[in-house]
């Protein structure tokens, strides 16, 4: 399956289904305030797994209750992908069993 950049259009209404994450130059983006820094880290490692399971990684940054991330598809020239929007799902998913806000 060819992946393909989406159009602004696209993004936009993916965007709607996901509060919280915006696009910030070109790269889907999301912060997570977590209870504590062992839950953080926990989080990042999961991202992680799911990111390996995707086959598809971000940038991840770990903060001391804080986990953030950005993501595009650096195949299309580092636009935004559908691939940038199933892995925010995933990492939703994931957040919200670490009770991140």
């Amino acid at each position: 399956m060819a992946v393909e950049p989406l159009t602004e259009q696209e993004i936009e209404e993916r965007l709607s289904a996901l509060p919280g994450w915006r696009v910030e130059e070109d790269r889907l983006t999301r912060s997570y305030r977590l209870p504590s820094h062992a839950v953080a880290a926990t989080l990042v490692a999961d991202v992680a797994r799911v990111q390996d399971e995707l086959d598809h990684h971000s940038d991840l940054t770990l903060g001391y209750n804080t986990v953030a991330l950005s993501v595009n598809t650096h195949s299309v020239g580092g636009r935004i992908t559908e691939l940038d929007f199933a892995l925010a799902r995933r990492v939703e998913e994931s957040a919200g069993l670490h009770g991140a806000v």
